[in-house]
């Protein structure tokens, strides 16, 4: 027998009134929306016409489209005949962001706690009842029990029990408390978290022009690198790449986004100083940022291709002018090199 896989997010079987909801829009009335609650099993809630927008409404496709998700704010709630009234136009930019955030958190829960039902074979509401929804209860949402359970799981997992009743010697049944997982669906829980949550470095990276017109500019721009270089931590370690004179990059990686955006801005203003005391110059062409393994690939086929470009011009080239890596030469600026 397939066990049931269908469960609301939340303990509360409904939504209270001024609480702003995930939705998604099912279809379009004259006078009405009516749209799946996402957090509640998807049971079904109406938003009149009147409630689409504070404006006068031309169109009621320019507001609301089916298939959409967004949230609303929950206007009224029956209970006994399940009818749930929405709101769009009441709902603030505030409550939206609060909205999104938990929806985001709740549903990365229930997609962890829906596959370990699935795959251990067992009932989802009964697994929110004695799990899910307890740790919902103390940490304010599991999505914190579960970013505590990566790295020390048996404390959050083994305070939680159930009660079972069993038969005694004397054949009446008695209560027991037992603990809320077997130790097989403890270890498929913990390996479905660690999996989903367990934070992944992303890379931050820089993009900078550096020339330096000196006679030793060179030396004077490798030695920039190494004090942008030593700027770094053992937690944002920093590197610094020649792409293609007088184009670098910086990168590091990290779990703290904000950290490494920052150690890499203080790496180029070090960077910018070291370089300007030696009368170069240091221009941000891409300002820290976090970047996809995409970017990495692009940044990778734009250097090779450099690099064989690169290649092709000195085979091809008599002059045996070494290239210095500092960019064209300005005879005009104030680089103390003049033609000969």
């Amino acid at each position: 027998m397939a066990s049931n896989l269908e469960c609301r997010m939340y303990e509360a079987q409904y939504p209270e009134v001024d609480m702003a909801v995930m939705i998604q829009v099912k279809s379009i009335e004259e006078t009405c929306a009516y749209v799946s609650l996402l957090e509640y099993n998807n049971i079904e809630g109406m938003i009149l016409i009147s409630e689409l927008s504070k404006r006068r409404i031309r169109s009621v496709n320019s507001v609301i489209k089916v298939g959409r998700q967004e949230p609303v704010m929950v206007i009224t709630v029956d209970g006994d005949r399940g009818y749930i009234d929405l709101s769009k136009r009441r709902v603030s930019e505030e409550d939206i962001a609060v909205c999104e955030e938990r929806y985001n958190k709740s549903k990365l829960v229930h997609s962890i706690m829906r596959h370990v039902a699935e795959t251990m074979q067992l009932d989802l509401e009964d697994l929110y009842t004695h799990v899910g929804w307890p740790l919902y209860r103390s940490y304010g949402h599991a999505y914190e029990a579960f970013k505590l359970i990566v790295a020390d799981p048996d404390t959050i997992l083994d305070s939680l029990t159930r009660e079972v009743q069993e038969v005694g010697p004397d054949g009446k049944e008695v209560t027991k408390v037992v603990p809320a997982l077997t130790e097989e669906v403890k270890d498929a829980l913990i390996k479905n978290i660690r999996r989903r949550m367990t934070p992944q470095p992303m890379k931050i990276r820089a993009d900078i022009e550096m020339k330096c017109f000196q006679f030793d500019g060179v030396l004077h721009i490798k030695e920039a690198m190494r004090i942008a270089e030593a700027s770094g931590n053992d937690d944002c370690p920093i590197k610094i790449k020649l792409v293609a004179a007088p184009l670098y990059v910086l990168t590091t990686q990290t779990l703290d986004k904000e950290q490494g955006i920052r150690v890499l801005t203080d790496a180029i203003e070090a960077c910018t100083e070291k370089i300007g005391s030696h009368g170069g110059r240091l221009v941000v062409k891409e300002a820290p940022r976090a970047v996809t393994e995409r970017d990495d690939n692009l940044l990778a086929e734009q250097m090779r291709k450099l690099n064989q470009s690169s290649q092709e011009v000195n085979g091809d080239d008599d002059s045996e002018e070494e290239d210095t890596g500092m960019g064209e030469i300005d005879v005009d600026g104030p680089s103390g090199v003049h033609e000969q």
